[in-house]
């Protein structure tokens, strides 16, 4: 009994490979590779491109179902009624005067937390001037106050 050392691979037939299939011929197994390399690529653009879709500043429309804020301190309120009139605090106040105001007022600087009370009659244009007033004097704790929402 001999074993012959020629053309013929241990396996038995001629000029197949290991599994019984020809080189070069056509592979019948799934590569995964690929796959993993595109879904890899998807992550890695949906985790940059997660951050950039949220909005500079978040609102509340004026009835939420959110729960209330539990807070340390008593925030800076600014408030706008139907008539488009400004209150800092309870005192009225010019859109002129409302960053001189904050400015003597913040016991923290910049770091003071803001809250606007916008009426839901009030002009949507007079609370965004006084927000916008406020961002860009450099406040960057800013919020809008809401109620919570009545069940019906």
């Amino acid at each position: 009994m001999g074993m012959s050392a020629g053309g013929a691979n241990a396996s038995g037939g001629g000029r197949r490979g290991r599994r019984g299939r020809r080189r070069g011929g056509v592979i019948s197994e799934i590569n995964v590779t690929p796959l993993v390399d595109v879904m890899l690529v998807l992550l890695i653009i949906f985790m940059v491109a997660a951050p950039m879709m949220t909005v500079g500043v978040p609102i509340d429309l004026p009835q939420t179902q959110a729960k209330a804020m539990n807070s340390d301190t008593q925030p800076i309120t600014i408030s706008v009624n139907p008539a488009g009139e400004v209150y800092l605090q309870e005192t009225p106040i010019a859109i002129d005067e409302v960053v001189p105001k904050l400015e003597a007022i913040a016991t923290t600087g910049y770091n003071e937390r803001i809250y606007v009370r916008g009426d839901t009659a009030a002009a949507y244009g007079v609370v965004m001037k006084v927000m916008a007033r406020i961002s860009a004097a450099g406040y960057k704790n800013i919020g809008l106050v809401t109620l919570q929402e009545q069940d019906r």
